[in-house]
């Protein structure tokens, strides 16, 4: 197996398609006289989405209440615990939060609450999954295991013919794993394989961080409401409450960008080098949805618009809406695909469709 680093994008854009892009954005940008990094938008959704999080926990410790409402305390924590990762901490580990890098190694660090560990996040997003988008074996993002293929080059066994009936109730476990097993083991790998975004970690410190992250982590949403006395069942139900909630919307968001079945998945030549370049890679892999709806744009922290995330992930989200006009007419103009659902809803029954087909047996050759 070839190393998974010497995979090559093609240098070769006779168009000039990312030039003409970056040109057109950079004069957006002096033309308005804005920075590219947040503002008193993203700001104040912060502290917004700190509240939805935390504000729940604090009642929940501070005053009785009935059992339902006790219920929707965790929801409520799990959807703010959502909301931190999207428009927070995805934002500030990008180095798109502030201008300030401080700023945003504070912001990001927020990541400890919501049960991650930064190096491993930067490693496994800002590193894998942006450099080698939909590239199976390369692109985390879409490696889930056995249990769900996500990828027409992932092995094919006769349990993912169902995949589209359980795929949607297992993504809600995806936080949970973060908390338990994944970070663990991703920090054993990426050391291993010396990966990092940025500066390379010392090993040794890089399990210490890890280790008092979960001690903290734990102390906050199990060790605390124990000592307040909540019984031990009903921690572990808010426990998994919170998280489900979160997971559940992590994951739809995330698979609605790139698990499509408008977005490519191709692989290296016998040489590892990829046909196009990266930028137009982004373009082919890359979907969005819902581009009207303030709403979803507003929780979801811009991740909406993925294919302007992923060509300008230096940039803050607040700026995608302005962007995308500009991508998007750059795109036609170059005959390039800007792959985009209209609603929500219909990019779910895509994403759907896009399970169902993974899930059907493919040729013998490839069958487990």
């Amino acid at each position: 197996m070839k190393n998974k680093q010497q995979i090559v994008f093609s240098r070769k854009d006779p168009t000039n398609f990312f030039k003409t892009l970056n040109k057109r954005i950079n004069h957006y940008f002096k033309e308005n006289n804005l920075k590219r990094t947040g503002n008193w938008k993203l700001y104040s959704k912060a502290v917004l989405m700190f509240t939805l999080l935390l504000g729940p926990l604090i009642l929940l410790l501070s005053i009785n209440m009935p059992t339902w409402l006790q219920i929707v305390c965790m929801v409520i924590t799990g959807i703010g615990m959502a909301g931190v990762g999207m428009n927070v901490m995805h934002d500030a580990n990008h180095g798109s939060f502030s201008s300030k890098k401080w700023v945003n190694k504070l912001m990001g660090s927020s990541i400890y609450i919501l049960a991650g560990n930064d190096y491993n996040w930067k490693v496994q997003h800002n590193v894998l999954h942006h450099t080698y988008t939909n590239i199976q074996g390369h692109d985390e993002d879409i490696d889930a295991g056995r249990i769900i293929r996500f990828s027409k080059h992932a092995k094919w066994y006769s349990f993912h013919k169902y995949q589209k009936y359980y795929a949607f109730f297992l993504y809600g476990l995806l936080t949970v794993n973060w908390a338990i097993t994944t970070d663990f083991m991703q920090t054993y790998r990426y050391l291993k394989r010396k990966l990092a975004y940025g500066k390379m970690p010392h090993p040794a410190t890089q399990w210490i961080k890890l280790i008092i992250g979960k001690i903290v982590y734990y102390c906050i949403w199990v060790a605390l409401p124990l000592y307040v006395g909540f019984a031990w069942w009903e921690v572990l139900i808010g426990f998994v409450l919170m998280h489900y909630t979160a997971g559940i919307i992590l994951s739809v968001i995330f698979q609605l960008a790139h698990v499509m079945p408008n977005t490519e998945m191709p692989e290296p030549d016998t040489e590892v080098n990829m046909k196009n370049t990266w930028a137009i890679h982004q373009l082919f892999t890359t979907s969005n949805f819902s581009p009207k709806s303030k709403f979803v744009e507003f929780y979801t922290g811009g991740l909406n618009r993925q294919v302007e995330h992923h060509l300008f992930s230096h940039i803050s989200h607040i700026h995608y809406n302005k962007l995308a006009q500009i991508v998007k007419e750059t795109a036609k103009e170059f005959s390039l695909p800007y792959n985009e659902y209209n609603t929500f809803w219909q990019a779910v029954s895509e994403h759907y469709r896009q399970l169902k087909e993974m899930g059907k047996k493919p040729p013998a050759l490839q069958v487990r």
